[in-house]
């Protein structure tokens, strides 16, 4: 008798406690790093401005690779009010919105920082180098953008993994998929953005899109 009672006592003990149990959600991956970050997911937030606000920017603020890379050379800022951008504190370069269209006269494939050398005025020699990662250099596309600021985000960090994500995204977009062969001789057409290059240096452009002919 006393294991029964003790059984029952138990059982009405639970059947008291589940009326007021609460399910609860196991979260993905990525609101577990949001939560662990407070919040910050800035994979997340370059997905979610991409489309709606990255490439309508872009496509509206760029000139042909010709016309910007000239006029940074010969009147600098006249070319940073018309094509380029940078945050009003710090020292960082200015940073140009610029489309290429040409043909791709070196592709080095083999090194994980792969680029693509492309001649857009028909000399044979190549004029803009544009990344194709994996490994992609600096933080053009984040730079050129200008309704996005340091100020927003708590500190440099973050503000430097923000701009990583801008690199990440476009090499799962449409980096990731780009054929490594046979690239040299084909017509390339890229949308993105490279900072002003030091003096002998080619411009590194990186792309947002990118898309190769025949």
């Amino acid at each position: 008798m006393p294991n029964f009672r003790a059984a029952a006592a138990i059982s009405l003990a639970i059947t008291l406690v589940l009326p007021g149990c609460k399910i609860i959600k196991t979260p993905t991956a990525e609101e577990a790093a949001a939560e662990a970050s407070g919040g910050f997911a800035p994979d997340k937030q370059v997905a979610d401005i991409w489309d709606a606000k990255v490439i309508p920017f872009l496509q509206q603020r760029a000139g042909t690779f010709q016309e910007v890379s000239a006029l940074s050379q010969s009147d600098l800022n006249a070319a940073a009010a018309k094509y380029g951008h940078k945050e009003k504190d710090g020292t960082a370069p200015w940073t140009f919105a610029a489309k290429v269209s040409g043909i791709i006269v070196k592709a080095e494939t083999k090194s994980r920082a792969a680029y693509l050398d492309a001649d857009v005025d028909g000399d044979g020699k190549g004029d803009v180098r544009i990344q194709i990662g994996p490994v992609i250099k600096g933080t053009a596309i984040r730079d050129s953008l200008d309704f996005v600021n340091f100020n927003e985000f708590k500190n440099q960090i973050q503000w430097a993994e923000f701009g990583k994500a801008f690199n990440t995204h476009v090499y799962g977009l449409t980096l990731e998929k780009l054929s490594r062969e046979g690239l040299e001789g084909k017509k390339v057409e890229a949308l993105g953005a490279y900072p002003l290059p030091s003096t002998g240096q080619p411009a590194l452009l990186t792309p947002a899109t990118l898309t190769i002919g025949g």
